[in-house]
């Protein structure tokens, strides 16, 4: 009879990953990060745990999609108030504020659970080629186009 593996607490083994989102399209890179981030490249995977990396993301300014979506893409919000409904148009947060772009791809890819927002945690969104990175030894990844 076969059984069902289930990662323990010490054989999870973490590393840290740098991706340069230059010249990349916005969605396959989001869920290569996303699945970094979930741990499904590795063998150990577990769904209920956190068996991932930590991944940094570099140049998000330099991102690019595909289509029309500069254009048509919206992003929404609620305050909950009547009248509260913001959008804000892809073009326009790219301008101001790039990393909060490829954040918002990466953590709709992720479960809507406790689990998620401690994923989303170990993501490390950079809009230029400067990280924060230091006493770590990174990897650095190339995403398939």
């Amino acid at each position: 009879m076969k059984r069902t593996y289930t990662a323990k607490a010490e054989d999870i083994k973490r590393k840290w990953y740098i991706v340069d989102a230059k010249g990349q399209i916005l969605g396959r890179l989001a869920a290569q990060v996303a699945t970094i981030l979930r741990g499904k490249h590795k063998p150990i995977y577990t769904p209920h745990l956190d068996t991932g990396d930590g991944v940094i993301v570099i140049n998000a300014s330099q991102i690019k999609v595909t289509g029309r979506k500069l254009k048509q893409k919206v992003y929404r919000k609620y305050s909950g108030y009547p009248g509260g409904l913001h959008e804000t148009k892809l073009e326009v947060l790219l301008a101001k504020k790039p990393a909060t772009v490829i954040h918002l791809a990466v953590e709709r890819m992720l479960p809507i659970n406790p689990l998620g927002r401690d994923l989303i945690k170990k993501l490390k969104v950079y809009a230029d080629d400067k990280h924060g990175l230091t006493g770590l030894k990174p990897i650095v990844l190339e995403v398939k186009k």
